[in-house]
């Protein structure tokens, strides 16, 4: 028994590093490769529209349009829409006091900020009006002045059908569970997408600050994307069809993380659940798309190993060796020789693995973004050392949301 799961995890660790040994070309890149801190004025300053979905968002909706409207961009070339979808509070009236123009939306049958989206959209398009694109985000963001401003140029230099922008964090230093978070999306930002952008590969959008391009969202006749994961099902949408999703670096948007473990876990069991969704809705197109010629294939390979993240298979591997455990311990025929202590000693080499990994992947991303992150040194440091935990709790979530129903 000891024997085969030595096997299995050797195999795992061998076959997990060389399918993400690409990942250390992005590396690379995102280490030496300086920002674009002063892109070229744009051609072209072009009208587009916000759009917002809420629900019972009445304490920071506000904020958020406030940003909006304080954009150092054209006042009057950029609209802003909110959708109060099922809304039971005054989301809508502080929305519009606030200077938004307010959809309700009245829909128990069809949840979720998928469904928010493509009615807003369907309505915008119904009504004739005419932007070049949409900026995207959840209520509780704000906006930097210049967000606009600079993902118009990053539009008018690469006519992209989609941008994602630089997501930080309002609370980065709440506690350990904001600040797993933010490394997180920083890391996204830094060293994934960033090199990705610069390598021509196809980016992968980050649930909120990113823009669409009308001429796709006409394509798709709005927002066909209703699984829990919208976000990463129109990344592999966009992998899948060839279209490429731009990165902007310069526009930034300012998130809320969880603070509570309780409400974390929730919306991470959703993510994990709809992470499995998108897996088995797009592993064939995207395997299809892998045999493409140049970036097309690569993004393809790409986002096929973002919707099948190495944490699932890792949790399947525990599941084997504590399996085995069990039986050795449960079958004392087989406990003899030590069994019980090599397959504990395998399950700590895996674990140690991980958090080693994780704690580097989290140094070189607060290192390289050390004046961007805002929160204090001390912060910084400390919270290097809870990230690797921050990610080995996503270990029992995908577990379980493997087994229920989210």
């Amino acid at each position: 028994m000891s024997l085969f799961l030595k096997t299995v995890n050797c195999l795992f660790l061998v076959l997990l590093g060389g399918a993400y040994l690409y990942q250390l070309i992005y590396l690379a890149f995102g280490l030496t490769h300086k920002r674009i801190f002063a892109e070229p004025e744009a051609r072209t300053l072009r009208r587009y529209a916000a759009v917002i979905a809420a629900r019972n968002e009445e304490s920071v909706i506000a904020g958020l349009i406030g940003s909006l409207r304080n954009q150092s961009y054209p006042s009057e070339l950029l609209d802003i829409f909110v959708v109060a979808d099922n809304c039971t509070d005054e989301t809508a009236a502080i929305a519009a006091r606030a200077g938004a123009t307010v959809f309700r939306r009245f829909d128990t049958g069809h949840v979720g900020k998928g469904y928010a989206l493509d009615y807003a959209f369907r309505r915008l398009m119904s009504q004739g009006q005419t932007y070049a694109g949409y900026f995207i985000f959840d209520a509780d963001n704000l906006a930097d002045p210049h967000f606009v401003a600079e993902m118009n140029k990053t539009y008018d230099r690469g006519g992209y059908d989609a941008i994602t922008g630089y997501r930080s964090s309002r609370n980065f230093g709440a506690n350990w569970i904001s600040a797993g978070y933010s490394i997180w999306f920083l890391r996204q930002a830094r060293f994934m997408n960033f090199p990705r952008s610069l390598l021509g590969v196809s980016c992968s959008i980050g649930g909120t600050g990113f823009f669409v391009s009308d001429r796709l969202i006409r394509e798709n006749d709005g927002w066909p994307f209703h699984l829990l994961t919208e976000d990463i099902e129109f990344s592999a949408d966009c992998a899948v069809r060839g279209r490429t999703i731009g990165y902007c670096d310069r526009a930034v948007v300012f998130d809320e993380q969880p603070v509570s473990f309780r409400q974390s876990w929730d919306q991470r069991l959703r993510w994990s659940k709809g992470f499995y969704q998108v897996d088995a809705r797009y592993t064939r197109p995207l395997l299809r798309g892998m045999l493409r010629s140049g970036m097309d294939g690569l993004s393809c390979y790409d986002t096929l190993l973002s919707i099948s993240p190495g944490g699932a298979a890792m949790t399947a591997v525990l599941a084997a060796n504590l399996a085995g455990l069990l039986r050795v311990v449960t079958h004392p025929s087989l406990s003899s020789g030590g069994a019980a202590a090599e397959i504990l000693s395998a399950l700590g080499l895996l674990v140690s693995a991980y958090y080693i990994g994780m704690f580097f992947c989290g140094a070189l991303t607060v290192a390289s973004e050390w004046r961007r992150i805002p929160a204090s040194a001390w912060q910084k440091l400390r919270y290097l050392w809870t990230f690797p935990l921050f990610m080995l709790t996503y270990l029992p979530i995908a577990m379980s949301a493997l087994l229920h129903k989210t």
